[in-house]
């Protein structure tokens, strides 16, 4: 059975929950395994044993979240020439603006030859001020389907074979 690794990292609950939504997408096609692992807790074998990803991080002073860094920095060694033209997708929760996030996340992926089978999806919280920024996030539904079209899609292809 092919796996759907989902690596996220969240401080204030908007990239996680966009992580669920995407693995509720991909929970829903049968024959397929949707794993969600926290940057943390993720791995070089997680990697390895998976079939495709989805990379979900919030964009802290326009940067990918330091701990989803660090995944990348554990993983993408130990990776390397090892997981080659899989398919890869990228969630990211920003205040205003969300690219800086993607564009590190992409040239990672590049380093790795993933294949990016889904533009990448920003959903903006226009949070500016410190107390706003630092909040609790709620994302709302229409994001959160979007999140899911992504992990049904992803999880679709591997489990037909075309990614």
């Amino acid at each position: 059975m092919r796996t759907l690794l989902i690596v996220y990292h969240s401080m204030t609950g908007g990239t996680r929950q966009m992580a669920e939504a995407a693995l509720r997408g991909a929970a829903a096609e049968p024959g397929l395994r949707a794993r969600l692992l926290r940057a943390p807790e993720a791995g070089p074998e997680d990697l390895l044993g998976a079939a495709g990803y989805i990379f979900a991080t919030p964009e802290n002073l326009a940067a990918m979240a330091g701990l989803m860094k660090d995944f990348f920095d554990r993983t993408y060694y130990p990776a390397l020439d090892r997981i080659a033209g899989r398919p890869y997708a990228v969630l990211v929760c920003a205040g205003s603006d969300g690219r800086g996030a993607v564009r590190q996340i992409e040239r990672i992926a590049t380093g790795w030859r993933l294949r990016a089978v889904a533009e990448p999806l920003i959903v903006l919280t226009h949070a500016q001020t410190p107390e706003a920024i630092l909040a609790p996030k709620t994302i709302r539904p229409e994001d959160l389907a979007r999140c899911e079209e992504v992990g049904a899609a992803l999880a679709a292809g591997l489990a037909m074979g075309i990614f």
